[in-house]
């Protein structure tokens, strides 16, 4: 679908940087596991409660879910390493991007899924949490 549609247009893109961004609290142009344990929360992922898996875990499957879309474009020679460049974040939204057809849904999407509008942690919400 991304392919048949193109690219992100300019008000899409300029969201996922900016998510990108919030995210990214020390500002490197990375993220990786201490950018993410603020933003978000795996105490309550059902595998960590059950004692299958660590918050870390956790937090380094979902940076690599990031990675692996991007790899999955570019090869796998591209190391994954637990670590996302705003490209691989990009790559990962195009994606996403190619099933939402509303630009201002889209918009609501980014901003509510990281927060956008008061930059403040964003919290998982697991099964069974309130």
């Amino acid at each position: 679908m991304a392919a048949i549609l193109g690219p992100m247009n300019d008000r899409r893109k300029a969201l996922v940087k900016k998510a990108f961004g919030v995210i990214d609290k020390d500002g490197s142009g990375v993220l990786d596991i201490s950018d993410v344990k603020g933003t978000f929360n795996a105490r309550k992922h059902p595998a960590v409660l059950s004692g299958k898996q660590t918050e870390e875990d956790v937090l380094l499957e979902f940076l690599d879910t990031f990675e692996a879309s991007f790899a999955l474009k570019h090869g796998e020679s591209k190391t994954r390493d637990g670590k996302v460049t705003v490209d691989e974040f990009l790559e990962y939204y195009q994606k996403i991007s190619a099933s939402v057809d509303n630009d201002d849904y889209f918009e609501a999407m980014m901003t509510n899924t990281w927060n956008l509008d008061k930059k403040a942690p964003v919290k998982a919400a697991w099964a069974g949490e309130i």
